[in-house]
């Protein structure tokens, strides 16, 4: 597997973040889902990593945005064949790196408490949880975690 910052404005990712937004769809109401759109991900404090299989094929993404107060991950996920091999481990650690590289004091992101599995891999990548940041609000669908970078 190799992952790299591309943009996301390519038919793969496009369909890979629909995939996404169809999952969460199924386990959160709409207003809940506190996803970016494809206009989002593009604008420049974005950094956006995928991950391409031996073939070249997109198989997981993720994105963090870049502020200097902190970076925000978003747009985590590998397609579920995928999972369990490492892969949105690396994800983590690529976007993680980037933010680093811009100066960001904290990784911070928001999740949902019907995906044990990403709580699980952001804990082990050592996040915490903490309170609603930025313009979220308290939202019982919502899991709010924390890492310091410095």
């Amino acid at each position: 597997m190799h992952i790299a910052f591309e943009t996301p404005n390519q038919p793969e990712v496009i369909a890979l973040i629909a995939d996404l937004d169809a999952y969460q769809m199924t386990l959160y109401p709409p207003e809940s889902v506190y996803a970016l759109d494809l206009n989002a991900l593009m604008q420049p404090e974005v950094k956006f990593a995928v991950a391409r299989d031996a073939a070249g094929a997109i198989v997981g993404c993720g994105a963090v945005v870049l502020s200097p107060a902190y970076g925000e991950i978003k747009r985590m996920y590998v397609q579920p064949a995928l999972r369990g091999r490492g892969l949105a481990r690396r994800l983590m650690d690529a976007l993680e790196h980037a933010a680093r590289d811009a100066g960001c004091p904290l990784l911070v992101l928001e999740t949902g408490p019907a995906q044990p599995e990403a709580i699980g891999l952001y804990t082990r990548h050592g996040f915490a949880r903490c309170g609603p940041y930025g313009g979220y609000p308290d939202d019982p669908y919502s899991v709010f975690m924390r890492k310091p970078l410095a």
